[in-house]
């Protein structure tokens, strides 16, 4: 097969049109022409930049969370210190940077990395060595010692389905190939039990994503913390309830067609926090903006820190990415964090319930 075009196309003539989930599963984790099997995607060489690649404050905010929490769960001698989906390894490099100026952090920490490609786990392996253990999925995660987890722009990726209201149910939008072109069509008429409460507030016509993998993860990492401890930053964009089309394909920093070159864009929707917290037994925060989290944090002060050693384009750079973390009209608004703790704890620093 040339090409993962014509392997899709291949596969709806022989089985018919085809779920998006099914055809984001096979744009990014084909295992010959898959996106994450096949490249690194992050950075100004990439397709996109996160957070942790903008700053490294951005990676110290979240350490200082996560090891305050820690330290207010009585500063367990050994716990997991995980993060799902790390990219180069950026964020947990500066997690254990800032962590190791609170006393015993670092040294309690056995440090677990949630990675299926082999290209990234490369670069997280040079970058933080080989005391690293990686897993496939969040279930490989060990158990029976508390989990400090960070997720960030990790739920986006996950592949979703799409249903658009007909009346009193609903059609799902199938990927189909005809003429040479991938594109969506519509599935017959059907009444799902999982959309049964959305026909109170869509219209004719609004679409509805479903993300079938993100709600089982969300509970898998919240059992955990529920009976061992810990703390979960979830840091993704996106908002408590899902409305609209929210599916977005990346390319060399530019928004392009998800149908015109499949396995090298990146394909993202946005997150449905209300359907993490509905499906965690844990306890959760309440969604809160990015900007608000880190300014929670010091990010303002530690800026400025920083900025004092900074002059000329070093500065200027320095200060737009202190405002592209957290000014609402970037990343400060769109992005949204949501912490899993246990009962009757205090949620991590930068949250509130």
């Amino acid at each position: 097969m040339a090409d993962l075009k014509a392997h899709l196309g291949a596969r709806i003539a022989a089985q018919g049109p085809i779920t998006l989930s099914d055809y984001m599963s096979e744009c990014l984790l084909h295992p010959q022409f898959g996106y994450y099997a096949t490249r690194d995607p992050f950075g100004a060489a990439g397709d996109f930049t996160t957070a942790p690649e903008i700053s490294q404050m951005f990676g110290e905010m979240v350490g200082l969370s996560l090891a305050q929490a820690w330290h207010d769960q009585g500063a367990p001698g050994h716990f997991v210190l995980a993060e799902a989906g790390p990219g180069r390894g950026t964020l947990m490099a500066d997690i254990l940077r800032v962590g190791r100026a609170v006393p015993g952090f670092v040294e309690a920490a056995e440090l677990h990395l949630v990675e299926a490609s082999a290209t990234l786990r490369a670069r997280q392996r040079a970058l933080l060595g080989d005391a690293v253990r990686w897993h496939d999925d969040i279930d490989g995660l060990p158990e029976g010692a508390p989990l400090f987890l960070v997720a960030n722009e990790f739920f986006d990726a996950l592949p979703i389905r799409q249903f658009q209201r007909d009346g009193a149910g609903w059609r799902e939008r199938l990927v189909r190939f005809e003429d040479g072109q991938l594109g969506f069509g519509l599935g017959a008429e059907i009444a799902p039990d999982m959309l049964a409460h959305r026909l109170e507030d869509t219209a004719e016509g609004q679409v509805v994503e479903v993300c079938p993998a993100a709600a089982p993860i969300a509970e898998a990492i919240g059992q955990r913390i529920a009976a061992d401890g810990g703390a979960a930053l979830i840091i993704d964009y996106g908002d408590w309830r899902s409305l609209g089309d929210t599916l977005q394909a990346l390319a060399a920093h530019r928004f392009v067609d998800p149908f015109d070159d499949p396995g090298n864009a990146d394909l993202t929707a946005h997150v449905d926090f209300e359907a993490l917290a509905g499906a965690t037994p844990s306890a959760h925060s309440k969604l809160t903006p990015q900007g608000i989290f880190l300014e929670r944090l010091g990010i303002t002060a530690r800026a400025q820190a920083l900025a004092a050693r900074l002059d000329g384009a070093a500065l200027e750079a320095h200060v737009a990415a202190h405002r592209r973390l957290t000014h609402p009209g970037e990343m400060g608004n769109l992005f949204k964090v949501l912490a899993l703790f246990p009962h009757g704890a205090t949620p991590p620093p930068g949250c509130e319930t």
